[in-house]
């Protein structure tokens, strides 16, 4: 009996890891500056099975309010695999996050889905610091 139980166990374990819709993989970063990860970038994973909020890979943005001019300004993203509801919300006084949500491929958070972001502050739009983005 205990051991027909285990087998049952090992069973479903094994159907659940390596079915095609049971897992979804995550980008991961802990500080992506909107070009490329400035943390280590890593790959994280989740159960595709349960929650429907839960089903999807996490981009965070965050943006900086600026008191001058009275705007948020971006200021870094983190990808995760926690579980995801989109939204705007107030952080501190002048912190604001926007959390999208993606489930239409694996590996499909990766930050660079923010529209609203523009050049980094002091940068010129032909030479940028970033190594991956070819000058225009």
């Amino acid at each position: 009996m205990g051991l027909r139980l285990f087998q049952l166990l090992l069973l479903g374990i094994f159907t659940l890891v390596f079915m095609d819709e049971g897992i979804r993989f995550c980008n991961e970063c802990d500080f992506f500056d909107g070009f490329k990860c400035r943390s280590h970038m890593k790959r994280c994973w989740k159960f595709n099975l349960f929650l429907p909020h839960n089903r999807s890979c996490t981009t965070d943005h965050y943006y900086f309010g600026d008191r001058a001019t009275g705007r948020y300004l971006f200021h870094f993203t983190k990808l995760s695999c926690k579980p995801c509801e989109e939204g705007m919300f107030q952080v501190f006084h002048d912190l604001l996050r926007e959390t999208h949500c993606c489930t239409n491929r694996h590996m499909c958070n990766t930050g660079k889905d923010n529209l609203e972001k523009s050049a980094l502050y002091g940068e010129d739009a032909d030479y940028t610091v970033h190594d991956d983005i070819p000058p225009k």
